[in-house]
């Protein structure tokens, strides 16, 4: 198994990256957002190879994490390794994680080739696993999350915002507010909520 490639990019695809090592050019699928943050100097590719029937290929991404949470997308059925390259296409590993512990179905059934179901599922079996022993702190994704503007909801956002202010950390605040927000809910619900979460 290839664990990851070191080289410099010798072309970028649509969906991949030729990696040329030694002579070799290494085809590797990756995320869009992967293959916009390739730069064309000589770069390091952690690697996910697919053995299938009919084709043998190569992920890649840019950190460990990604690709750490790209193996927990594809333990879950109906995700296969396109169907985990699509979503983090579309959404970073902290807004994916982010999604998973507020169980936000819509964000995570925007990435291609990704159902209302298939989300539900991927809610379900991930959503534990992220805050276990997987090297994941689900905490600190939340908090990266709404920094990054990943908050989905704006009244969520500001009711975070405001447990920040009155002196719970980042992660707290986004912890408290992902467990207690219903959709429509108003701000000053969610802040009444999430106090009474913290206390």
């Amino acid at each position: 198994m290839i664990n990851n490639i070191k080289g410099t990019p010798a072309y970028k695809g649509e969906d991949f990256v030729v990696i040329d090592n030694n002579g070799i050019g290494y085809k590797i699928f990756v995320s869009s957002m992967t293959l916009m943050n390739i730069s064309k100097e000589e770069t390091q590719i952690y690697t996910y190879m697919n053995v299938s029937e009919n084709d043998i290929s190569l992920y890649g991404f840019l950190t460990a994490d990604e690709l750490n949470l790209f193996y927990k997308l594809i333990t879950v059925s109906g995700v296969g390794p396109k169907s985990a390259i699509g979503l983090l296409s579309v959404l970073t590993p902290a807004q994916i994680i982010f999604a998973i512990v507020s169980e936000d179905v819509k964000t995570i059934a925007s990435g291609q080739g990704i159902g209302k179901k298939t989300a539900q599922r991927i809610i379900l079996e991930l959503r534990d696993k992220l805050s276990g022993d997987s090297g994941f702190s689900a905490e600190d994704a939340l908090a990266d999350a709404v920094s990054a503007g990943a908050v989905s909801s704006s009244e969520k956002g500001e009711a975070v915002e405001a447990l920040v202010v009155l002196g719970f950390s980042r992660a707290e605040a986004a912890k408290a507010v992902s467990v207690v927000y219903t959709e429509g809910m108003s701000t000053e619900d969610a802040i009444k909520l999430g106090l009474r979460a913290l206390s």
